[in-house]
C-alpha cells in the first residue's frame, strides 16, 4: 500500500474538494432521525440567496467510490444552473446508520428524508449504476415531489439470470469479489467491465484505489449488495414512472448489457427515453462528460 503522506488518490481528493468549493458547494452532515446521519455536498444555506432560487438537482452515486469522485465532471458544468445536493449514500464516505436495512429502498428513504430536513420540496434526481436503483424508489415513492428523473447504466430491469451472466464475464464466484476489489487484480477486472478506454494502472496505484474507496465499511457493503431487492426474481420487478425519464447508456457497457437499456426504457412507461453514447462502457459521465452533460442538460431545462 502507499502510505497516506504519498497517496495520489489523496491528493485527488483534496483537489475535488476544491473545485467543489469554487462551485459553491460545502461538506455538510444532518442526523435525519436517531440512527441515521447524511454526509452531503450541496449548496452553502449561510450563503445562499432565498430570492434567486435555482431548481434543486440530486445526483446519486454507484457503488463504488464518494459521489464526488462518480460526478466530478457533472458538479461544475451544472452549479451554475442548479441547486446540487450530492449525498454519500450509507456507509459510503461519512453517511451512516444503526439501523439494520440494507435495501436500496432505505437508502432511497433517507436520501428523501434528508431533503426533507433541508427544506427541499420539489427536485430532479440523476442516479448511476446502483444510485439508478434508489432514484427510481424515489421517483416510484415521491412522485410528487420528484420532477424528472436520470437512470443512467442501471440495471433497474435486473433478473437473477442477469447476476450470473455478470459473475460469469467477470470469472468470479462471488459479486463482492467484483463489487468490493480486495486485491489489484481484481480491481483491474471491475474497471475492464467499467471503462472502454482503459489505461495501464501500476498495482501501488490500484491498492490505493482500494484502501481508500473500498477498506471502510467493508462488511456493510457487502450487506447492501445482499440486501438489494432488484434482480432477485426470473421476472421483472418494477412499474412504469409518471415523471418524464431519460435513460443514458454506455454502448459499450459490461456491467449491465445495452439490451437491458432498451427493455427498460418500454418499461418506464411512454415518458420515458433513451440515449446511448458511442465509445463508453459503464461510467459515461466519466469518459464521455461533455456529451453526456449536454444530454442531461437539454432533458432537465426543456419545457415538460
Amino acid at each position: 500500500m502507499v502510505p497516506s503522506c504519498l497517496s495520489l488518490v489523496s491528493l485527488y481528493g483534496s483537489y475535488l474538494r476544491r473545485c467543489l468549493a469554487t462551485a459553491g458547494l460545502s461538506s455538510q452532515t444532518i442526523d435525519i432521525d436517531g440512527d441515521t446521519s447524511m454526509h452531503f455536498w450541496g449548496p452553502n444555506r449561510m450563503n445562499s440567496s432565498t430570492t434567486n432560487s435555482k431548481p434543486s438537482l440530486i445526483l446519486i452515486q454507484g457503488f463504488g467510490p464518494h459521489g464526488i469522485w462518480q460526478w466530478r465532471s457533472q458538479i461544475v458544468f451544472f452549479s451554475s444552473e442548479f441547486d446540487l445536493y450530492v449525498p454519500d449514500l450509507l456507509f459510503f464516505g461519512e453517511s451512516y446508520t444503526r439501523s439494520s436495512d440494507r435495501s436500496e429502498v432505505f437508502q432511497a428513504v433517507c436520501v428523501t428524508k434528508l431533503l426533507e430536513k433541508l427544506g427541499i420540496q420539489k427536485y430532479s434526481v440523476v442516479g448511476t449504476s446502483y444510485g439508478g436503483f434508489v432514484a427510481y424508489h424515489m421517483a416510484a415513492r415521491w412522485p410528487e415531489r420528484v420532477e424528472k428523473v436520470v437512470i443512467a447504466s442501471s440495471g433497474v430491469n435486473l433478473q437473477r439470470k442477469d447476476n450470473d451472466e455478470l459473475l460469469k464475464r467477470a470469472k468470479v464466484e462471488k459479486i463482492e469479489e467484483l463489487m468490493l476489489p480486495a486485491t489489484a487484480g481484481q480491481l483491474r477486472t471491475l474497471m475492464s467491465l467499467s471503462v472502454f478506454r482503459r489505461t495501464y494502472m501500476p498495482d501501488f496505484l490500484l491498492n490505493d484505489f482500494i484502501d481508500k474507496w473500498y477498506t471502510d465499511n467493508k462488511k456493510q457493503k457487502l450487506e447492501l449488495l445482499k440486501g438489494l431487492t432488484l434482480g432477485l426474481e426470473d421476472s421483472v420487478n418494477i412499474s412504469p414512472l409518471p415523471q418524464e425519464v431519460l435513460v443514458i447508456w454506455g454502448e459499450r457497457d459490461k456491467i449491465f448489457l445495452l439490451e437491458k437499456a432498451h427493455e427498460l426504457k418500454k418499461l418506464l412507461g411512454d415518458k420515458a427515453r433513451l440515449e446511448v453514447i458511442k465509445n463508453t462502457s459503464h461510467i459515461p459521465q466519466l469518459e464521455c462528460a461533455a456529451k453526456f452533460n449536454n444530454i442531461v442538460k437539454n432533458f432537465l431545462c426543456e419545457l415538460s
